[in-house]
């Protein structure tokens, strides 16, 4: 299977690369990678999908947020995140439908925040669950053409050690690409799978 993973130089990204080692991934990045792209920018996006032609299936783990107190978060710090987060998946998503194959995937990253908010968490439980919410609304439009998913990943070890905090319940990234291995390889569409599911 020929996968696009967009986001492939983060802690999620390098995993779910290692992950899907069985087929063959194209990388890319904002900087690194076998590829650049920025999700934000449709001429982009398009430059990336003519050079490396049709593909079986993409995957984004990427998506800028914005994590502070409510009473702390600017307008700007809200477009940020819902430019980026939703606006650019949308992007992603229309320039990219017509390079995945017939009955191929599209795989986007939410988070357990979606459905279950924490302090600071308002930007980002916003474009969470409105990713949620398209790919299910977006699979009825498709039907058997395109599988549309996310991946609600939780807070990730690796992440959680990085900052300080204490990780011992938390689930490591490559535990967290197993969803992924599931959204692409399964027929299921408008789903959102969590994490949690797939851990063996």
């Amino acid at each position: 299977m020929k996968i696009v993973l967009i986001g492939a130089t983060g802690i999620i990204g390098k995993a779910v690369s290692q992950e899907l080692h069985d087929h063959e991934v194209i990388n890319v990045g904002f900087i690194g990678g076998d590829y650049q792209v920025d999700i934000e920018n449709r001429a982009s996006i398009a430059a990336l999908f003519k050079e490396v032609g049709y593909v079986d299936a993409v995957i984004s783990t990427t998506g800028l947020i914005e994590f502070a107190p409510l009473n702390e978060l600017t307008i700007e710090q809200f477009q940020t995140t819902v430019n980026n987060k939703i606006l650019g998946h949308i992007n992603l998503f229309q320039i990219a439908k017509p390079y995945i194959k017939q009955g191929g995937s599209i795989t986007f990253t939410s988070g357990y925040v979606a459905q279950n908010p924490m302090p600071g968490s308002s930007a980002v439980s916003l474009v969470n669950a409105a990713l949620d919410a398209f790919v299910k609304a977006a699979a009825l439009d498709l039907g058997d053409s395109l599988h549309i998913n996310t991946v609600s990943p939780r807070f990730v070890k690796e992440t959680m050690l990085l900052m300080g905090m204490n990780s011992e319940t938390d689930i490591s990234a490559a535990d967290t690409a197993k969803a992924y291995r599931h959204s692409i390889e399964g027929q299921e569409t408008g789903q959102s799978f969590d994490v949690v599911d797939y851990i063996n």
